[in-house]
């Protein structure tokens, strides 16, 4: 039976009722195609599957979804498949439409095209015959949705269309159309829009349907923006996507946005001062000639449009940026947006269907700009990857070497993102020591630079702080060792050393943890170091089951199965005297978390320590079980609010309770030990909020402010600091047309600085050297603490390491405060001038906030 014949009653209905809300701007398809094809009457149109025409209510992720599966259950042209799904359990798909004689080959097509990609074969492939690849990708941001919404328009056409033209397209174009990027923030931001339009048009740019509630739809479920996640793939979407991208190597790949609505459109290329200096120079030349076709077909519809302006190539992470360096041109296209239906601008009434055409318009562009581009776009495919892999053979460097050899838990994560980007890694054959860093074989990795994936690798571990250009889109720094504080070097010379290098890391499986039981000794105690990554999660997993665990602030060693060893500051003791298990359901217990928390646990039999603190010392303070509140709505920085909820929920399995500020007031807070206050602004926190806060701080919990929240617990004298001020402004006389650049560059957009910790304060248990790399995107400094145990983390003298600063801001930075902590009453405030959370891949500084979530309380001023 067809699929028409198929459409039930209640669908037939909600068409009936459409009808009744057609609104003045609703446009059918006559106002997108082209009017010179014919289209297949037996391909359903998105009207006849959604109940109404594109444009004239905003599609949601699952009615994107049902009509791209309509569209490849009737046309021969299109394989669906699917890449993964959203943390809604929402399905990510992408449609790969050809001809359908090379849909009965594809599988050879794809592997004939990724040969073009490895040095080894690529010479030998001959592209005169080769398909292009194109992906399409829409609306990575949620709110942004004349992209998803045109992603229906160009899946029809390329379904239905008919003629020689379409015919040779298909033939020699293999599309990927990925419809529905962030398939939450669509549906969030739809739900929105489209419960708020009216029968009669309501176009006021204040009006309630232009303006969504906090967190918006622009992020995904845990309020990511996933246009920042294609390098660091922390993110289920984000590596669902690019494992998909590098199955087929596009040559083009466009990313559809939008952006103020009193702007016009934007496709790239970019500024060119602000190109990353690993992409090629061919890229922007490509770029450039697509940009013309792009052009050609906008003026044809009379609509404005700009270029080299505005936005950049620089941040890898970006989705118009990632394929720069993968051999494929990324191509950014920006819609102003109608935020909703029809919105009235400075350029008139900007209505939803207009900007849908756009990005559907630019989509074509691209298509007939690829087809035309075919064999210089194979060409440079085929040439970029040997070129890389001999230009990392002739560095002066060889490699990169890294490795903890106390946390294999974050050595694992970071060989993980390697490995999704292609990057082979080899294992070490023997210990090696450089520049004072001792690599452990078993716990150390080489990357040799004469690799296809070079670029990616330097783009990844090299670090920069000298730049053209002061103005960035985005962060100018993400050094991922630094990130994840693993230990790295650069290995020179003509060669590698030899024999340091081993076999390459084909399986890479997540390491376990193991309980070493003292040599059938009757058991005492058991105890575990607080430097792995998942100790936390440990630590939680042991509170909620009620034991007595305690926190040793005196270092101490011990007899255990391995020897006589030494636990450092932070180490966890559970003790097995008055618990509320027997000592062997307590091993049994251990036994199993372990495995999951890659630590290791060791059994003493001995209350009596041959040196520092005795098990049984008044130093170690007993942990309480932790309840975390996180404070959210209007004002928060919903992203690095959501980097809190995720690492508690995702990685640490702690619940989080996330709520509104107005209702801080209304809530017992007793019920909470730790209350988080992200970045933001506080200013919506009434009366009874704030002195709930202060009331339940006397009582011996802990606040945890960072960033834009110092200034809330300051204004409110919650926690008194003195902040830095930066230098005075140069007034000296300057060009007019230089202001929005001088301004700019006075931005910290995002750099890494090396700051000093103190290793015997609790807020930074568990590290190992008392430097550490942070990431700092605030212009906000605070001076030390009077007191000279409060600063436990400080910026010296000349602190960046890598990304770009103005000179006022060096000097502002100088010798402030990364952390301070102060006393209220019983409770503790812990200010951190930092996001020790950035995008979930600075695991480095994760166990910063661990910290202050569990020893906050124990802190002393």
């Amino acid at each position: 039976m067809s699929y028409f014949a198929k459409k039930n009653v209640f669908t037939a209905l909600c068409v009936i009722l459409t009808a009744l809300w057609s609104g003045a701007w609703a446009q059918t398809l006559s106002y997108y195609l082209p009017s010179h094809l014919t289209y297949d009457a037996s391909v359903p149109t998105p009207k006849q599957v959604l109940g109404h025409e594109v444009g004239e209510w905003h599609a949601n992720s699952f009615q994107i979804v049902t009509y791209m599966k309509e569209l490849a259950r009737s046309s021969k042209r299109i394989q669906l498949k699917t890449y993964g799904q959203s943390y809604e359990s929402r399905e990510l798909l992408t449609l790969i439409i050809t001809s359908e004689a090379n849909q009965a080959r594809l599988e050879d097509i794809r592997k004939m095209h990724l040969k073009l990609s490895d040095p080894t074969e690529a010479s030998n492939v001959s592209i005169s015959d080769m398909p292009v690849v194109v992906w399409l990708g829409y609306s990575v941001h949620g709110n942004e949705p004349s992209g998803a919404n045109a992603a229906l328009l160009t899946a029809y056409y390329l379904a239905a269309a008919q003629g020689v033209e379409i015919d040779n397209l298909l033939k020699n174009t293999v599309i990927i159309l990925d419809p529905c990027i962030n398939p939450d923030g669509t549906n969030r931001f739809a739900t929105w829009v489209n419960a708020h339009k009216s029968q009669t048009p309501v176009s006021h740019p204040m009006a309630r349907e232009f303006h969504e509630p906090f967190p918006k739809g622009r992020f995904n479920h845990y309020w990511f923006d996933l246009n920042r996640d294609w390098l660091p793939l922390q993110l289920s979407e984000s590596q669902g996507r690019v494992a998909r991208f590098h199955e087929w190597k596009p040559n083009v790949l466009t990313d559809h946005h939008e952006m103020g609505s009193d702007k016009t459109f934007f496709f790239q290329p970019g500024v060119p001062e602000r190109d990353n200096p690993l992409t090629p120079p061919q890229n922007r030349e490509l770029a450039l000639k697509l940009a013309r076709k792009h052009a050609d077909f906008l003026n044809k519809i009379g609509s404005l449009y700009y270029t080299e302006e505005d936005f950049d190539d620089f941040f890898y992470g970006k989705g118009s940026t990632y394929p720069d360096i993968n051999a494929c041109v990324g191509i950014l296209f920006e819609q102003a947006s109608s935020r909703g239906h029809a919105q009235s601008t400075v350029h008139g009434l900007l209505e939803f269907p207009f900007t849908i055409k756009n990005q559907f318009i630019v989509s074509l562009s691209t298509l007939a700009a690829s087809l035309e581009m075919r064999e210089e776009l194979l060409n440079y495919q085929k040439n970029f990857y040997t070129q890389a892999q001999n230009t990392g053979a002739l560095s002066t460097e060889k490699a990169y070497i890294f490795g903890s050899s106390t946390d294999s838990a974050k050595n694992y994560h970071f060989i993980e993102v390697l490995k999704r980007h292609q990057i082979k890694v080899y294992k070490t054959n023997n210990d090696f020591k450089i520049n004072d860093l001792n690599f452990k074989k078993h716990h150390s990795y080489v990357v040799p630079l004469a690799q296809a994936q070079y670029r990616t690798i330097q783009a990844i571990f090299k670090s920069e702080s000298s730049f053209k250009d002061s103005l960035f889109y985005d962060i100018s720094a993400w050094t991922f060792p630094m990130a994840f504080d693993i230990p790295y070097a650069s290995l020179g010379g003509k060669s590698l050393p030899a024999g340091l290098m081993g076999e390459e890391l084909i399986e890479l499986n997540m390491p376990k943890g193991h309980l070493y039981s003292n040599n059938n000794k009757q058991a005492y105690s058991y105890v575990f170091e607080w430097n792995g990554y998942y100790a936390p999660r440990l630590l939680n997993e042991l509170l909620q089951e009620e034991l007595i665990v305690k926190v040793c602030h005196k270092k101490f060693k011990a007899e255990t199965s391995l020897g006589t060893r030494e636990f450092g500051h932070g180490s966890i003791l559970v003790p097995l005297q008055n618990q509320n298990m027997s000592p062997l359901q307590i091993k049994e217990l251990l036994t199993r978390l372990v495995q999951s928390n890659a630590v290791s646990v060791f059994e003493l039999s001995d209350g009596l320590t041959p040196e520092g603190a005795d098990l049984g010392s008044t130093s170690h303070d007993v942990l309480r079980p932790t309840k975390v509140l996180l404070v959210v709505g209007e004002g928060v920085a919903a992203s690095e609010a959501g980097e809190i909820w995720h690492l508690l929920d995702t990685r640490y399995k702690m619940p989080v309770t996330m709520l509104e500020m107005n209702k801080l007031g209304s809530i017992d807070l007793s019920e909470f030990q730790v209350l988080v206050m992200a970045d933001g602004n506080y200013g919506g926190i009434n009366n009874a909020g704030e002195e709930a806060i202060k009331k339940w701080l006397k009582d011996g919990n802990t606040l945890i402010a960072m960033q834009g929240a110092l200034k809330w617990v300051k204004n409110k004298e919650i926690a008194n600091f003195h902040s830095r001020d930066l230098s005075s402004k140069d007034t000296l006389p300057r060009p007019y047309e230089a202001r929005n650049r001088d301004r700019g560059a006075q931005e910290v957009g995002g750099s890494i600085f090396k700051v000093q910790i103190d290793l015997t304060h609790p807020l930074c248990y568990g590290y190992q050297t008392p430097q550490l790399h942070v990431f700092r995107n605030t212009s906000s400094y605070m001076s030390w603490s009077e007191n000279p145990y409060a600063t436990p983390i400080r910026y010296g003298t000349n602190p960046l390491v890598a990304g770009y600063l103005s000179e006022r801001h060096k000097k502002a930075v100088e010798n402030t405060a990364g952390a301070l902590i102060k006393s209220s009453g019983r409770g503790r405030v812990v200010l951190l001038a930092d996001n020790p959370n950035f995008r979930a891949f600075w695991y480095g500084t994760n166990k910063i906030f661990m910290n202050a979530v569990f020893f906050g309380h124990l802190m002393q001023e």
